[in-house]
């Protein structure tokens, strides 16, 4: 008993590693439960650069980054599947992983008691977690809010004199936010609208089929400003802001999803005339521009056609992309698009996993599916040109809520207020294996060969270090080598349905 007592003390209060702490939900569904007092974390430990390796691995089975210690093998055995470093070939510079302070996810969060929300934001923010270096941050309300809401619901009010953030923002996302930054404060907060007030709306609502009216071009561009000053009043500032949450959805008649619609043509031309300038000639000059922020299906149209306007395409230092068409459209699409505009780059700032139904305990507790998908769709990505991944709610509750149009999804974390517990889900662990070890400034590098039931990307960091992340897609134990021609060989035995992030000096 005062074994297990001691054990509990030590890892809230030191900082070595402390494992998961497993419930199982049947049919190895897995998460890690954290609470007041006890929470999971893996320190990183100092490579030697003597000839060895480190390897954290997560599995279906139920390791999460799990670490074991390897040495190198001078003798070089020939396996054309073998996988091949070269640290010579470089591609693009990452940037860093993060989440989204949603409506959900301050909302859960704050139900829980301060030293259990203490711990899930150390998961999150600190070294010791997943080492997040960016959070989304929504400008007004979301689908994964309690109700529609803008800072200025005043019909006419185009002097903005009624504007004012929300109690959402006041009393739970800013507080969280200035948590996450004294945890790192090198974190990078990117904002996005999903509507503007619906009377700038051509259809008067905060969802289904509205475009903003042109005559609140130069207003909507000021409201936006205005956001960007309130919340520097409270030393947060952004690092980057979105033109809109999902601009093709708005153009659709789907009344279930907050977003305003834009043809990217007139985009450009608020960008380009009223937005832009906007930014430009604000406080908030360094602001950096991001546009799209929708899934891969029109990126290509869309962003040709928006960049005809040549002053748009100069306001605009990125283009943001979600998810969730990631399986049916090709990454042949990224590559184009970096082709035709090299000068951009590109952004995860939105995946989550399918929904639910609310009235029944979520059926992804624990599921090694969604935390799969989540890996798949990073090295996917990584390998394609983008420079940061971005997860959608940072919490939600055991019913993947709230959401006022009933849009359930899952999370990484998943809170029990009840019980003043959290469950961390093989997603935040599929995270991890990425946002813990390669940090901002590092550099994907080649790679090359290699199994097909084997995915993987490799990187180097800014303090020299390889870092190889694998995915053993294969329901059997696949055996791989990753050879190094200045190191030597790596011989891995990968378990079934298993993460791995090897990383050596």
């Amino acid at each position: 008993m005062w074994r297990c007592i001691l054990l509990l003390v030590a890892c809230v209060y030191t900082t070595q590693t402390c494992p998961c702490v497993r419930r199982n939900f049947g049919n190895d569904r897995i998460v890690c439960v954290c609470n007041a007092t006890y929470c999971d974390n893996t320190q990183i430990s100092n490579l030697t650069g003597n000839g060895s390796y480190l390897r954290y691995t997560s599995s279906q089975d139920g390791l999460r980054l799990e670490k074991t210690q390897g040495d190198f093998v001078k003798e070089w055995t020939a396996d054309l599947n073998s996988f091949q470093i070269d640290p010579d070939t470089t591609y693009q510079s990452i940037e860093g992983f993060g989440g989204t302070f949603s409506d959900a996810a301050i909302l859960n969060i704050k139900t829980l008691s301060s030293d259990t929300q203490e711990n899930l934001m150390r998961s999150y923010f600190t070294t010791a977690g997943s080492n997040y270096y960016f959070a989304r941050v929504p400008i007004g309300s979301t689908d994964s809010s309690i109700r529609p809401y803008t800072y200025d619901d005043h019909s006419g009010d185009v002097g903005l004199e009624r504007f004012s953030l929300a109690v959402e923002d006041l009393l739970y996302r800013i507080p969280l936010m200035k948590k996450a930054q004294e945890m790192n404060p090198e974190i990078k907060f990117l904002s996005a609208a999903w509507t503007a007030p619906p009377w700038m709306r051509t259809n008067h609502n905060y969802t289904g089929y509205g475009f903003l009216e042109e005559k609140y071009y130069q207003v909507y561009a000021d409201y936006l400003v205005k956001y960007l000053n309130k919340y520097e009043d409270y030393g947060l500032k952004m690092w980057a802001i979105s033109t809109g949450n999902e601009p093709y959805i708005g153009t659709l008649n789907l009344s279930q999803y907050g977003s305003m619609g834009w043809l990217p043509s007139d985009l450009g031309k608020w960008v380009a005339n009223n937005f832009g300038p906007t930014i430009r000639k604000s406080k908030h000059k360094r602001t950096l521009i991001l546009t799209y922020d929708d899934e891969r299906t029109i990126l290509d149209p869309f962003v040709d056609k928006m960049f005809e306007n040549e002053l748009a395409r100069n306001y605009t230092a990125g283009l943001a992309i979600h998810g969730y068409a990631d399986t049916v459209v090709p990454t042949s699409v990224l590559d184009e698009i970096m082709r035709r505009y090299p000068e951009k780059f590109l952004i995860m700032t939105e995946f989550s996993t399918e929904t639910s139904q609310r009235g029944n305990v979520i059926s992804f507790l624990g599921s090694w599916s969604y935390g799969e998908s989540y890996v798949l769709d990073i090295i996917q990505n990584l390998k394609n040109w983008v420079i940061g991944w971005v997860d959608w709610s940072l919490a939600v509750d055991e019913y993947g809520g709230p959401d006022w149009r009933q849009n359930f999804v899952g999370a990484s974390i998943i809170v029990n207020s009840e019980a003043d517990e959290f469950y961390k889900q093989p997603m935040y662990y599929a995270i991890a294996h990425f946002s813990k070890f390669i940090t901002p400034g590092s550099v994907r590098v080649g790679l090359t060969g290699g199994k097909e039931l084997v995915k993987a990307a490799a990187f180097k960091t800014p303090k020299n270090e390889i870092v190889v992340v694998m995915y053993n897609n294969c329901s059997a134990q696949q055996n791989v080598i990753i050879s190094d021609k200045e190191r030597g060989q790596i011989r891995l035995q990968l378990p079934a349905k298993s993460i791995h992030t090897i990383m050596y000096k």
